[in-house]
């Protein structure tokens, strides 16, 4: 099946749900055995629901993966993962210019922890082999990265990892299933903020795991029971519908962010534009191979580098709310000094390149005319 068909069809079968073409919500913490030590596919919702199963399989068939697990957020689902493949005295390589709560995650509570954590530029696939003493466990990436935008090669990194027995996980919220699948690149988990372009609509909190391999998918369903970081059966619901609609949605967000782009571009109140579909973006070419298309989020920096000048802009802003997510229906304007990175200390910013001057733009499915006027009077 194409991956439209695939959004609407797996991971639900009416005749298991008394015929419902849409899978119901059970709403319910506990199903009832018939006798004592029955085994029950169900028993208890912290373990799972049939909500919850329909959108793990949906998943995972999406990312061409045997297994799905789903977190009550991004961060339950990427704390989840590191907490399956790492103890005290390993060692995580990350990515340097991660999302701003994984940068937070793995400093404030990783490292006091006894995990050591090495923050790199992969940019080039051949600084990996240096990195990866006998302790590394993990490698962990973020393709394009939040909020620059910049790509790592996959496939290269992984088969770098994997020669010295090491792990590879990917943040695929930014491109998700519909543009990228990590698996298909020799990944070994990919993981989604789910709040994001798979819900789609800025109304549900859920996190998405999906992965091969049968002995970290057992580690991993352990952090998912024993924790119990998990969504309720409404989230699940909101989700899945959302990703019945997620290749009519992710094209039109590709659709504006590219005219948003090269709108840009001409501003002259703009210093530099970050789109991997733009030309001279450094990773245009990998872009091109490892991505279906470019996506739907749009950065760039002010000539004016202050936080005054970026506040100006926002608030002028009318169709684009001032807001920390990302991927909905509506567009958002992040300042991501102060609000999707704020956690990070002010010289690592500056050293990420994550500006007061920066904007980053999440371009909803508006008409693209609109927002390049919006864009224009705010910009004046």
């Amino acid at each position: 099946m194409k991956f439209a068909t695939k959004a609407i069809h797996l991971g639900h079968d009416p005749k298991a749900h008394q015929r419902a073409v849409m899978p119901p919500v059970y709403q319910t913490s506990a199903f009832a055995f018939d006798h004592v030590g029955e085994a029950l596919p169900f028993s208890y919702a912290r373990g799972g629901t049939p909500t919850r199963a329909a959108l793990e399989d949906c998943l995972a068939g999406l990312e061409n993966a045997r297994h799905g697990l789903a977190f009550s957020s991004g961060m339950a689902a990427i704390d989840a993962v590191l907490r399956a493949t790492l103890k005290p005295g390993d060692t995580v390589v990350a990515q340097a210019d991660c999302y701003g709560g994984a940068y937070r995650l793995l400093t404030r509570l990783l490292q006091p922890a006894g995990v050591k954590v090495v923050f790199a530029d992969l940019s080039d696939p051949a600084s990996l082999p240096a990195l990866l003493d006998g302790s590394v466990k993990l490698v962990w990436l973020e393709s394009p990265s939040n909020p620059l935008l910049n790509l790592v090669d996959i496939a290269a990194l992984a088969a770098i990892a994997h020669a010295a027995g090491v792990r590879v996980a990917v943040d695929n919220t930014f491109a998700t299933p519909y543009l990228q699948n990590p698996l298909d690149l020799d990944a070994d988990v990919v993981v989604h903020s789910a709040t994001k372009y798979l819900g789609g609509h800025s109304d549900v909190l859920l996190g998405l795991v999906a992965l091969d391999d049968e002995a970290l998918f057992r580690d991993i369903r352990l952090v998912q029971l024993s924790a119990g970081a998990v969504p309720g059966p409404q989230d699940c619901f909101l989700v899945l519908r959302g990703i019945k609609t997620l290749a009519l949605r992710m094209e039109r967000h590709c659709d504006n962010a590219e005219r948003v782009a090269d709108f840009l571009l001409g501003q002259p109140s703009v210093e530099k534009v970050f789109f991997p579909g733009l030309p001279d973006h450094p990773q245009h070419a990998l872009a091109k191979r490892q991505q279906r298309r470019f996506g739907g989020i749009v950065s760039f920096y002010l000539r004016d580098d202050s936080r005054e000048a970026a506040s100006r802009v926002a608030e002028r802003l009318r169709l684009f709310a001032l807001a920390e997510s990302l991927g909905g229906v509506e567009s958002l304007v992040n300042h991501s000094a102060t609000m999707s990175h704020g956690s990070l200390p002010p010289e690592k910013r500056r050293e990420l390149g994550i500006r007061e001057g920066l904007l980053r733009l999440s371009l909803g499915i508006e008409d693209v005319d609109d927002l390049l006027d919006d864009l224009a009077q705010a910009l004046a």
